[in-house]
């Protein structure tokens, strides 16, 4: 059999009796016949209890990014270390690797790289001697050898982009729920569980919000033809009965899905195109929906989830464009799927659903595959539930 790829998600490893059943896991997965790699996350809360005690010692300032980044890499180490120790207390030999020991190659950015180059030696050498490898998720190396991390759902990215430089047979996804549904069902109660999904679909649905998988994962999967299976850690795949549901997401899957997604904490930006542009582009931002006036000016919309700096960022946004304009307590919420700008075109209902919640759109954006639209945060659940409502439910 080929070489299988796993990650865990920090709930699916939140203590050690949870360590305890993921090694029991990837150990039937090793007795199957399987080379086994395992991608890991921080336990629990982890990385977010280190960014408060950052935030803390640094008295409400924003920490130095690199600083963050050597802060935040330890969390997934102590899991790699302790997922090790378990599976060599139930007779399998294992090792665990940093993100660096992995060949994880990034860019120069800090709390948000992208990988740009993975060289896997050392892994596929201790497969070969028939070890189960466990790696760091979340975090690599720079070409200038410092360590960096991925942001967000970052070993999401580790695993994919792992299994395509490994050849590996599939990737899957492990955490608390059983796959991808047509929305949060935390927000959306008849929410509807989705078995098989178009990667372009699902990009689509990652960059907007939904939290099962990491946007660049999904980005790295649809460049290197890989399968993703998203399922929920307990749950007993391995009988092969059809009782577990997951969700599988590969390329020309069948698309005919429809779903909502929102994203919290975003601002908008309206100024000066090319000024606006070439700054955002030197602070590497992350730019969604962007468009522009006939006049010249440029909106778009900033998440601001991978943005810990995000104070002094936008200080130097204000001092380098003139007449910038930036709204923030603002949300995004978006449906996905096929037809949505055809001959029967969508975005009029669209506007009118938000319009009745008194949730008017700031900025509108649409594409084959989504219509978005940016809003105030506190209509952002409402929101959900309504379009979910007109554009999903049967």
């Amino acid at each position: 059999m080929g070489i299988l790829v796993q990650k865990y998600g920090g709930s699916s490893v939140a203590d050690a009796e949870k360590i305890g059943a993921v090694a029991d896991k990837v150990a039937l997965a090793k007795r199957a016949g399987h080379d086994v790699v395992v991608v890991v996350s921080a336990m629990g809360k982890t990385t977010d209890g280190l960014l408060e005690l950052a935030r803390k010692v640094s008295m409400d300032t924003d920490a130095p990014r690199r600083e963050l980044d050597m802060l935040v890499s330890t969390g997934e180490r102590v899991t790699m270390a302790l997922l090790s120790i378990a599976l060599f207390a139930r007779g399998h030999d294992a090792i665990s690797f940093t993100g660096s020991q992995s060949g994880i190659i990034t860019n120069d950015r800090h709390f948000d790289a992208r990988i740009i180059e993975v060289r896997p030696h050392r892994i596929e050498d201790e497969l070969a001697r028939g070890r189960i490898v466990i790696v760091a998720g979340y975090q690599g190396m720079s070409y200038r050898r410092e360590i960096t991390t991925l942001g967000r759902g970052g070993s999401d990215t580790t695993a994919v982009a792992l299994a395509a430089a490994l050849g590996a047979e599939r990737c899957e996804i492990y955490s608390d729920v059983d796959g991808v549904y047509t929305a949060d069902p935390r927000v959306v109660p008849d929410a509807q569980h989705v078995p098989e999904l178009d990667l372009a679909a699902l990009s689509e649905m990652a960059e907007c919000g939904a939290k099962v998988l990491n946007a660049q994962a999904v980005e790295w999967a649809r460049r290197n033809k890989i399968t993703i299976h998203a399922r929920r850690t307990g749950d007993a795949h391995e009988r092969g009965d059809g009782s577990a549901r997951e969700t599988v997401a590969k390329d020309g899957a069948a698309t005919h899905v429809r779903a909502v997604v929102g994203l919290d904490r975003v601002v908008l930006l309206r100024g000066d195109g090319p000024r606006l542009l070439e700054v955002a582009a030197h602070l590497s931002l992350p730019l969604l929906d962007v468009q522009q006036a006939p006049g010249g000016d440029v909106t778009a919309v900033v998440p601001l989830l991978n943005l810990p700096d995000w104070d002094r960022v936008r200080t130097e946004l204000g001092s380098k464009v003139p007449a910038l304009e930036i709204t923030a307590g603002l949300a995004l919420v978006s449906v996905v799927g096929d037809g949505l700008l055809g001959p029967t075109s969508y975005v009029d209902r669209f506007r009118a659903i938000l319009q009745r919640l008194g949730a008017a759109p700031k900025h509108l954006a649409g594409s084959p595959l989504r219509i978005g639209a940016v809003i105030e945060s506190s209509h952002l659940e409402g929101a959900q539930r309504a379009l979910h409502d007109a554009f999903v439910a049967r």
